[in-house]
Formats: C-alpha cells, sequence, structure tokens
C-alpha cells in the first residue's frame, strides 16, 4: 500500500507544516469533503465533521454504503478548505483567491461503542457550541442506526497550504489604470428562524442566540 505524498508540488512555498495552523482550519467550519475509492471507482461526499484532540471525527447512518466502506478500511483523503477572500489582480491570469486548504490522509476506524455517546456530543456542540446541554439524550434506536468514524491526525498524514497575499501583478500591469486588491469572504450566521411547527413561547436557546449574535430576549 504506497503512502500519498504530503508535499505541496505546485507553489510549494504556500505549504505550512505548523500543527497549530491546521488546527485552526479544522476549528473554523464545519464542513469537509471525503473521498474514497468504493466498487472499484473514486466517490467524494461533503460531511459535517469536527476535530477531538488528535481525531477528525465524521458520523453518518449505518446503512450508507460509503460510510461502510470507510468503516471497513478503504483509504480516504479528506479535504477542508476555507475562503478568506478574492484576490482581485490587473488581470484574469494573476486573480485568486485567499484560502486556507488542508487534506488528511489515512484509515477511519469505528468509534468503540463505549465512547459513541461522547464522540456524537462532541460533533453537536461543534456544530453548535453548548446545545447537547438543551436537547433530550439520544435514544437507544438513534444511536444504532448512527456510525461515528475517527481518523487519527499524525504528524506525516496531513498536508496544509495557505494563500495569503496581495495580487502579484507584473510591472507593466501596475503600471496601468486597473484596480488591484482584496475583497474579504467570510462566514456569517442570520437571524434563526422558527419551525413551522415550533409550539408557541419556546424562546431561541441560548445555544442559538450565541450563534447568530442575538440578544438575550429573542423569540
Amino acid at each position: 500500500m504506497t503512502t500519498p505524498s504530503t508535499k505541496v508540488s505546485r507553489l510549494s512555498e504556500k505549504q505550512t507544516t505548523a500543527r497549530e495552523r491546521l488546527d485552526e482550519l479544522l476549528d473554523s467550519t464545519p464542513l469537509a469533503t471525503v473521498a474514497l475509492v468504493r466498487d472499484g471507482h473514486p466517490v467524494i461526499f461533503p460531511t459535517g465533521f469536527a476535530r477531538v484532540g488528535d481525531e477528525l471525527v465524521i458520523h453518518g447512518s449505518t446503512g450508507s454504503p460509503w460510510m461502510r466502506a470507510l468503516a471497513d478500511g478503504a483509504q480516504a483523503a479528506v479535504s477542508v478548505t476555507g475562503l478568506d477572500g478574492i484576490v482581485v489582480a490587473r488581470s484574469g491570469f494573476e486573480s485568486s483567491f485567499r484560502y486556507r486548504s488542508a487534506v488528511v490522509f489515512g484509515v477511519f476506524e469505528r468509534v468503540p461503542e463505549a465512547q459513541k455517546v461522547y464522540y456524537l456530543n462532541r460533533l453537536t456542540d461543534a456544530f453548535i457550541p453548548g446545545r447537547t446541554a438543551e436537547l433530550r439524550a439520544s435514544t437507544r434506536k438513534e444511536l444504532a442506526a448512527t456510525l461515528p468514524l475517527r481518523l487519527g491526525i499524525r504528524e506525516d498524514n496531513w498536508s496544509l497550504k495557505i494563500s495569503g497575499g496581495w495580487p502579484d501583478d507584473p510591472e507593466d500591469d501596475i503600471a496601468g489604470d486597473a484596480w488591484a486588491g482584496v475583497v474579504p469572504m467570510s462566514i456569517t450566521y442570520g437571524p434563526p428562524l422558527r419551525a413551522p411547527d415550533l409550539r408557541p413561547g419556546i424562546p431561541v436557546p441560548e445555544s442559538v442566540r450565541a450563534l447568530t449574535g442575538g440578544p438575550p430576549s429573542a423569540r
């Protein structure tokens, strides 16, 4: 079995091996894409994830073919990207993005049954901090239908590329009249929307208020 290279081959000067920068990226977004080979062909899926210490954790249905393939030892590549801005150069050729992009390689393993609730709660709180304290406990049926998997993050199984610079235009373009700069990008949360079947009088919970920046009296 060959080991994937973690060396960046294109614009290698943008690669960083600082683990804290990897953790910053993994903790900044709940969405990853997982690639594997199943039934002889490549497949890729977006999924929610969380970093739990030195592990990348995902979950899905026990009935999912791709989750079962991962649980059975399929080699995987997990990609996580954060877009921080559009680099507006003086030409289309030099225009690009400010971004942080990581790939973690390896084999997922099933979370032990005794730790299942712990990992699922960590996932929920990664998506909406503090939410598990406001919810009922998962039922035995729900737990039986859910498959959490974890992938160890080691020194040798990840690659991180960061692009945070300015337009790199040639002198002839810099002397011209085209504007150049960066347009920052960020993820924001809007006002919470009540479910159509929510009973009257139930307030917006603290976890959602904290997420959206709403006032304590938000309803």
